[in-house]
């Protein structure tokens, strides 16, 4: 990811991911990948500072980098780039796939800001085949 698109972010690497989510209330990574392979990805990366300026105060953003993407993808299981994961002292709270119109993305932060920890949900062969989230 061109880093120029999300300046002021935190870009997490293995030696500082725990540090970053937990030391933190509320948290959303960015998780990015190949930007020529996931156009949408350039998307994200303008809206997201935006996004943060709507919910200051209430969450703090990182960039995830991508040597540790695919063990993250893992972990939070989901199955679309770009994608934001968003977590409550380390503990999972919801994702968010792909580009959204501005409420749409809006709705979606409240949402999953409202929420309580929970698991990250089971993985979905079927939809990661499809690339569908």
């Amino acid at each position: 990811m061109n880093k120029a698109l999300v300046s002021g972010l935190a870009v997490l690497t293995a030696e500082n991911f725990d540090f970053f989510v937990y030391g933190h209330d509320n948290v959303v990574l960015f998780f990015s990948n190949n930007p020529a392979l996931f156009p949408e990805s350039h998307d994200v990366a303008v809206i997201l500072p935006e996004l943060l300026k709507r919910f200051a105060g209430r969450l703090h953003a990182a960039l995830i980098d991508t040597t540790i993407e695919r063990e993250l993808q893992a972990r939070f299981r989901f199955t679309s780039w770009p994608s934001l994961v968003f977590l409550r002292r380390g503990e999972y709270l919801g994702t968010i796939t792909g580009i959204q119109d501005w409420s749409g993305f809006c709705a979606e932060f409240e949402r999953i800001l409202a929420l309580s920890p929970s698991e990250p949900p089971a993985f979905n062969l079927a939809s990661a085949c499809q690339g569908v989230a």
